[in-house]
């Protein structure tokens, strides 16, 4: 994986844009989130269209497509931040004129729907990016108030070490830059020019509301595709609502990964907090990191 352009970390009074690209949010939520944003030292403004509804989406694709132009190319536009995931942000990312960015880069931060954007963002106009809780649920008393720091410190350059507890004990060190995000997604652009560049690299996956031979199908079709053979890790992370189908499949999150990854020699490190999780940490995707676990431990530290 090619190293990746980081933008500008932001500062005090620097300008932040809310665009609302997949499925339509309530009002009080966003304001909700404004105000806190504001609060943390950051001036905000709202899309033409950020509260738009047309049938699932949040507005036409027209109308989605025109705000995140439009804080694209504007260069007092330091961060951009999408208001929620859902749906949506396929249909429109490849019409997005990205070329602002090599003059003005910037952050872009979501996850879930939001991945495209990512393996857009990272393989077509080679620029790191946010793989962050969004305003949906900045003031939701379900997640953690951690969520929105990390997010804050990220955006500021501040972003600390991540700690968790993998479910095995092991001892692991390796390095590599970040990319991934939700499987469904980095399985959805396959063949595009977004398709994730793994090689090297720590691939962190998450997901919700799969049946479990789905997530079974998305990872052997990126192991026949190459993109689970040259990694430095892989990074598991929240694994929401994965139930049984039609199709019962009758083994663990843990083991449909492990089944499909057999025969690599990489570390595999399970409970990552991000995701559709009350602890969603804030994580770069295309920047370096070192991976060490040493017992039951493991510690992601930014290079």
């Amino acid at each position: 994986m090619k190293s990746l352009l980081i933008p500008p970390y932001l500062r005090d009074g620097d300008r932040i844009e809310i665009i609302t690209p997949a499925s339509p949010i309530e009002e009080g939520v966003v304001h909700n989130a404004v105000h806190m944003l504001e609060e943390s030292g950051f001036r905000v403004t709202l899309g033409s269209h950020v509260f738009a509804r047309s049938g699932p989406f949040a507005g036409s694709e027209a109308d989605r497509l025109h705000d995140i132009q439009r804080a694209t190319d504007d260069p007092d536009v330091k961060a951009v931040l999408c208001s929620r995931g859902g749906y949506g942000m396929s249909r429109i990312v490849d019409r997005i004129d990205f070329s602002a960015l090599k003059k003005q880069p910037k952050w872009y931060a979501g996850y879930s729907d939001i991945t495209s954007l990512h393996m857009w963002l990272s393989r077509v106009c080679g620029i790191a990016s946010l793989h962050a809780e969004m305003p949906l649920n900045y003031s939701n008393p379900e997640y953690l108030p951690v969520c929105y720091e990390t997010l804050v410190k990220a955006l500021r350059g501040e972003a600390e070490p991540v700690r968790w507890l993998p479910s095995h004990e092991a001892s692991v060190e390796v390095s590599g830059p970040v990319t991934g995000g939700n499987i469904s997604l980095l399985y959805s652009l396959h063949g595009t020019p977004a398709q994730p560049d793994t090689d090297g690299a720590i691939l962190f996956i998450e997901e919700i509301g799969e049946h479990f031979y789905h997530l079974d199908r998305m990872l052997v079709a990126m192991r026949m595709a190459g993109l689970l053979k040259n990694l430095s890790a892989l990074v598991v992370g929240g694994m929401e609502k994965i139930t049984e189908g039609e199709h019962v499949f009758n083994q663990t999150v843990e083991e449909v990964v492990m089944n499909v990854v057999a025969g690599y020699d990489y570390p595999v490190l399970f409970n990552f907090p991000a995701g559709h999780i009350p602890d969603n940490r804030a994580i770069y995707l295309g920047r370096n990191v070192k991976i060490r676990q040493s017992g039951s431990e493991a510690v992601m530290s930014w290079l």
